[in-house]
C-alpha cells in the first residue's frame, strides 16, 4: 500500500484525555481504532475464507486437474489475473470508489482461490490443514505484536521490501534451474519475510487511522489494509505448505 500517510503517528497523538490530531476524546479515538482495525480483519478473513472455498470446489469439480495441469492459455489467465488487480487497486486507489476497490477485493479473492485449487491436487488433506493452522496461529501472533508493541517498526519496511523482490528474482530463476534446495532456502525465507511483513503492516494500519478517521479514504484503507494482510497470510501459507506438506 501507498505510504501517503505519515506510518507512525498514532502512539504519539495522545496527550491527556483529548487526541492531539482530531482534537477527539482518546476513548471515543481507542473505539474508533477498534472499529476500523476489525473491519480490517473481517474482511481479510472473509476474503480468506472465499479463497479456501473456491479453490476447493474448484478442485473437486475436476475443472483444476484439467485447466491448471493441462495445456491453454487459460491456467496463465487464472494465475496472473490477481497480481493484475493488486497491481490496479494499488496504483487506482484513488481514482476508484470504496465499492469498485470492494469489488476488486472479492474478484481477487475468487481468482486466488482458481489459482490455489492445485494445492489440493498436490498436497494432502491433513498438510495443508497443519499448514493453515500453522499460519493462523502464526499470523494471530504477529499481528498482535505489531498492534501492541511500542517499537518503530517504519525501519523494517525497507528491508522487507527488498526481501520480496529478493524471493521473487530467486523464484523466477528456479523455475529454470529446478532446484529443490533453491526451493526450500526461497520457502523458508518467505516464511521469514512474510512474519516480519504481518507485523509492520498491521503497525502501519494502526497508525493510520488517525490520519484517515472521518474522511473519504478511510473506507478505502480499510480494503487496501484487508489486502495487504491477506497477501501476507497467503504468502506465508504457502511457504509453510511447501516446507511441512505432504504430497499425495
Amino acid at each position: 500500500m501507498a505510504d501517503r500517510f505519515d506510518p507512525r503517528a498514532t502512539d504519539r497523538l495522545r496527550a491527556g484525555s483529548i487526541n492531539a490530531q482530531t482534537g477527539v476524546p482518546s476513548a471515543a479515538f481507542d473505539a474508533g481504532l477498534r472499529s476500523y482495525m476489525l473491519s480490517i480483519y473481517n474482511y481479510m478473513t472473509s476474503g480468506i475464507l472465499l479463497t479456501g472455498i473456491v479453490a476447493l470446489l474448484f478442485a473437486q469439480s475436476g475443472m483444476a486437474a484439467q485447466i491448471m495441469f493441462g495445456p491453454g492459455l487459460m491456467k496463465y489467465v487464472i494465475i496472473f489475473s490477481p497480481l493484475a488487480i493488486v497491481f490496479a487497486m494499488s496504483l487506482g486507489m484513488n481514482k476508484f470508489s470504496t465499492a469498485a476497490l470492494q469489488a476488486m477485493f472479492w474478484g481477487f479473492a475468487l481468482l486466488m482461490g482458481l489459482s490455489m485449487s492445485t494445492i489440493f491436487l498436490v498436497y494432502t488433506g491433513e498438510s495443508i490443514a497443519l499448514a493453515f493452522f500453522s499460519t493462523a496461529a502464526a499470523f494471530a501472533g504477529l499481528s498482535l505484536f505489531g498492534y501492541t508493541t511500542k517499537k518503530d517498526l517504519t525501519g523494517w519496511g525497507s528491508f522487507l521490501i527488498m526481501g520480496v523482490v529478493g524471493l521473487i528474482v530467486a523464484s523466477i530463476l528456479n523455475i529454470f534451474l529446478k532446484s529443490s534446495v533453491m526451493g526450500l532456502v526461497i520457502s523458508y525465507a518467505a516464511v521469514l519475510i512474510f512474519a516480519g511483513l504481518t507485523a509492520y503492516d498491521t503497525q502501519k494500519l494502526k497508525s493510520m487511522y488517525a490520519h484517515v478517521a472521518g474522511t473519504n479514504m478511510m473506507g478505502k484503507v480499510v480494503i487496501m489494509g484487508a489486502l495487504s494482510l491477506y497477501l501476507d497470510f497467503i504468502n506465508m501459507f504457502q511457504a509453510l505448505l511447501s516446507i511441512m506438506g505432504n504430497r499425495d
